[in-house]
């Protein structure tokens, strides 16, 4: 007969545990949690392929709002001047310096930029109510380049500064590419192009 409990208990004892219900606490509640964060993270990154889109995309333009926000806290003041960018305007701007009179502004033929996705914006240094794109001003006075510093939080946000590039730097440039080259979007809006 004990030998009969011992084995009810432990088939008992294995099933709670099998089922969670014994060991539940916090902190598997927690990284329950997280995982739930994690998964509507992600979700809300996904690109829709279905349709080209015509404005930027919901994450970016949250972080570009708070890049806002964090950059006044710094006594700094910026506009977006750019974000989604439809392929002709593109287009528009990559003739600029080549078949169009002024300087070349952009590499980028109209499908091969983040804007032309919604994953990209272009910000300058508001002083006075005007743009500016002094990248030595220091406004704040704290013997840094705002510029700079607008580019540091916009990393810790999560973007890629174009400040960074080594080959064409492009220092109003930010975007948030979620792991997709250039090449990989155009595969995918392909049949949109």
């Amino acid at each position: 007969m004990f030998k009969q409990m011992m084995l009810l208990s432990m088939m008992f004892f294995s099933l709670l545990t099998a089922s969670g219900i014994l060991f539940a606490d916090a902190d598997t509640a927690a990284s329950e949690e997280e995982k739930d964060e994690e998964e509507e993270r992600k979700e809300e990154e996904e690109l829709d392929f279905d349709e080209l889109p015509d404005a930027l995309h919901p994450v970016v333009e949250e972080k570009a709002e708070t890049l806002i926000e964090k950059a006044a806290e710094e006594d700094i003041d910026i506009k977006i001047t750019d974000g989604f960018r439809s392929i002709k305007e593109q287009d528009g701007l990559f003739s600029k310096g080549r078949s169009l009179p002024g300087q070349i502004v952009t590499n980028a033929q109209g499908g091969e930029s983040y804007h032309n996705y919604g994953l990209a914006i272009d910000y300058a240094l508001e002083v006075d109510g005007e743009a500016t794109w002094d990248l030595d001003y220091d406004g704040n006075d704290n013997g840094e380049s705002d510029w700079f510093e607008v580019a540091d939080i916009a990393k810790d946000l999560g973007f890629e500064w174009g400040g960074d590039w080594d080959a064409f730097k492009d220092y109003p440039h930010l975007e948030m590419n979620f792991d997709y080259s250039i090449r990989e979007l155009q595969k995918e809006y392909r049949h949109l192009l």
